[in-house]
C-alpha cells in the first residue's frame, strides 16, 4: 500500500493508512480471511536531506492492539527498499547471497560436466542477479559494479578460472552471451518500453510514455518524425533521473532510429536491442 504526502502531513497520512488498512481487514474478515499484522511493515521514504530533518519523529501505525513502527528498510517481492530509496542494501543482500551460492557451486564444479554447469550458472544468474534488476535503472556505477563482480565470479566458476585470469570479458560476452549489468538493466527497460508503446503493458506505465507528436506545442519539431518521447524535468538530481517516467524515455530516445521503428516485431526488437547493447560493452 502506497501513499504520497508532504513532510508536514505525516500524521494525517498515517491516519488515512490506518483507516484504509482497517477497511481491508474488515473485508478480509467478511471473506473468512485474516490480516496478519505480524507481517505488516511500515516505511517512510524520502530524500536523505528530508529524512535527516525529520529525524526519528516518524509516526507509527496503530492497528487494533498492535503498533507498527517505521523501519529503515523493508523487503518487497524479494527486493530491499530503503527509506532513502538507495539501492545499497538491496545490492549488498544480492551480492552476499550470490557469493554464498557461488562458493557452493565451486565445490561441486569438478563433479559436473560443462552442460550441467552451464545450466546451473545460467539459472543462478537469472534468478539472483537478473531478478528485479530494473530497479537499478539510473543507479551509479559504484552500485552496479558490485553486481558485476558477482557476474564475473559466476563466469569464473563455470570456466574454472580465477579472478585475475585473462579473457574474462571474452568469456562473458562471446561465450556466455551475457551483457554487463548496466546493459542488462537497459535491455530490460527497453523491452518494457517496447511493451508500453505497443499496448502490451499496464496502463499506468503506458501513460508515462508520451510521444512528442502528442504534444501540440512540439508537433513542428523534427523529433516528431524520429518517434521520440517527452522527457519530463525532475527537481532532484539524485532521485528524479531514476524515476521510470524520466529514465525510460531517455533510454528510448538514445536508441538508434531503426530500433524505434513501430513496425518492428517484438522478437526482432529484442534481438536488435541486445546486439546494440553488446556494441556498447
Amino acid at each position: 500500500m502506497y501513499m504520497h504526502c508532504h513532510r508536514d502531513d505525516l500524521q494525517s497520512a498515517a491516519a488515512q493508512l490506518e483507516l484504509c488498512i482497517y477497511e481491508v481487514g474488515q473485508w478480509m474478515a467478511a471473506s473468512r480471511l485474516k490480516l496478519n499484522t505480524d507481517k505488516t511493515e511500515l516505511i517512510w521514504t524520502g530524500s536523505k536531506a528530508s529524512l535527516i530533518r525529520q529525524g526519528r519523529c516518524l509516526p507509527a501505525l496503530q492497528l487494533g492492539h498492535d503498533s507498527i513502527a517505521a523501519s529503515d528498510h523493508v523487503r518487497l517481492l524479494g527486493s530491499t527498499i530503503s527509506s532513502d530509496l538507495s539501492l545499497d542494501r538491496h545490492v549488498a543482500n544480492v551480492s552476499s547471497t550470490g557469493f554464498y551460492w557461488l562458493r557452493k557451486l565451486r565445490r561441486v564444479r569438478r563433479s559436473l560436466d560443462m552442460d550441467s554447469a552451464t545450466t546451473l550458472v545460467h539459472a543462478f544468474v537469472s534468478s539472483r542477479v537478473d531478478y528485479c534488476n530494473i530497479l537499478l535503472a539510473g543507479a551509479p556505477k559504484v552500485v552496479t559494479d558490485r553486481l558485476q563482480r558477482v557476474m564475473n565470479a559466476a563466469a569464473c566458476v563455470l570456466s574454472s578460472t580465477h579472478k585475475y585470469d585473462r579473457g574474462l570479458s571474452r568469456l562473458l560476452h562471446s561465450d556466455l552471451h551475457w551483457l554487463d549489468v548496466p546493459e542488462k538493466v537497459q535491455y530490460k527497460l527497453g523491452v518494457v518500453m517496447y511493451s508500453c508503446l505497443h499496448g502490451q503493458s499496464q496502463r499506468y506505465l503506458a501513460d508515462l510514455c508520451v510521444p512528442v507528436s502528442d504534444v501540440s506545442a512540439r508537433q513542428h519539431l523534427r523529433s516528431v518524425t524520429r518517434r521520440l518521447l517527452v522527457v519530463p524535468r525532475c527537481r532532484l538530481s539524485t532521485l528524479g533521473p531514476r524515476a521510470f517516467s524520466v529514465t525510460s524515455p531517455s533510454l528510448w530516445n538514445s536508441l538508434p532510429d531503426s530500433l524505434r521503428d513501430p513496425d518492428l516485431g517484438r522478437d526482432s526488437f529484442r534481438r536488435l536491442l541486445k546486439t546494440h547493447l553488446f556494441s556498447l560493452c
